[in-house]
């Protein structure tokens, strides 16, 4: 697959640990409980914030939505959504081993 990540990176914090989480498909309050969990805390989605975050991503087609159980809808990533939320990783060890190297330096 030849993606041009530009189109889709850098993901903020929040569509990040979003992405993250709907790697395992997942409606909309059990993702927030997710999130806070996965970021210890520093990321708190409200609904609007997700809401949001599930239009934009839709559109692009990194996320689709899998089944309705009653009003909850269970969203779970693309192909394409698995494939930029790797290089949204693999940018973040750049950064960090970067960071580490710097900070073993001074």
């Amino acid at each position: 697959m030849d993606i041009n990540y530009s189109k889709y990176l850098p993901l903020s914090e929040a569509t990040f640990y979003v992405m993250l989480a709907l790697t395992q498909p997942m409606h909309g309050y059990a993702l927030m409980q997710k999130v806070d969990s996965m970021s210890a805390g520093s990321v708190t989605l409200g609904p609007g914030t997700l809401y949001g975050v599930f239009g934009t991503l839709e559109k692009q087609a990194l996320i689709v939505k899998v089944a309705e159980q009653e009003r909850r809808k269970v969203y779970a990533l693309t192909e394409l959504g698995k494939a930029v939320l790797a290089e949204q990783v693999r940018r973040l060890e750049i950064m960090l081993d970067n960071a580490r190297a710097l900070q073993h330096a001074a």
